[in-house]
């Protein structure tokens, strides 16, 4: 999933409003921030292979540092040990935690069965949505458009300025995901990881921005 994960974090901000949107994002994206660095380090590996599934041509031979369900409980912690470190209450550190681990979840559901429950000689599972365009199309897009729909039933952004930050994030993520198994393949595995590193590090500090220029609405 893509935008799936950022529904997820948009729901971790229902849940503690007080807390910066950026800290779910960064939590429920955790594994996808991870990936890229330990694709250029040579840890983890990924083939190209068009038509692997219908969705994306990305074959995940081996990522167990960045998407186990074991490693992502332990960098679920240390992301909920960071936040509480910078002030963020109790919790909410926990639904950070919690949300790290979601990421295992969502992918179960869209990837074939390359997911292990952790490093070394894991079994793997999935569910293979993204075999389906339609399918994942129309249910990560259902979850997408929900929390979204939560997500501004809450809040009002103050001016303008914060609407542009908080539509153009909206926009952008949709038109990657949506139109992602249209685009062309990357020229190389070192171009994919260096894209993927560079676009989920920004979309962090774009949510808190966006979600900084948000207030809530008053109770009718």
């Amino acid at each position: 999933m893509f935008v799936g994960h950022i529904a997820v974090a948009l729901v971790g901000k229902q849940a503690s409003p007080k807390t910066s949107l950026g800290w779910f994002v960064a939590a429920a994206t955790m594994a996808d921030l991870l990936w890229p660095i330990f694709l250029l380090a040579g840890v983890e590996h990924v083939r190209l292979e068009p038509g692997a599934t219908a969705f994306t041509a990305a074959v995940f031979e081996s990522y167990p540092w960045s998407h186990s369900l074991l490693m992502l409980a332990v960098w679920g912690l240390a992301l909920a040990g960071l936040a509480r470190w910078r002030g963020v209450e109790t919790r909410a550190a926990w639904l950070i935690a919690l949300l790290v681990v979601s990421h295992w979840v969502l992918d179960f559901v869209t990837h074939a069965p390359d997911m292990p429950l952790w490093p070394g000689n894991s079994p793997k599972f999935g569910l293979a949505l993204w075999n389906s365009i339609p399918a994942t199309l129309v249910i990560e897009g259902a979850l997408w458009i929900a929390c979204l729909t939560l997500y501004l039933r809450a809040r009002r952004p103050r001016n303008w300025v914060a609407a542009l930050a908080f539509w153009s994030l909206v926009v952008v993520t949709t038109l990657l995901w949506a139109l992602g198994p249209w685009s062309p393949p990357p020229p190389s595995l070192r171009a994919l990881a260096w894209v993927a590193l560079v676009g989920g590090w920004i979309t962090v500090p774009w949510a808190a921005w966006a979600d900084r220029g948000h207030i809530q609405r008053a109770a009718t």
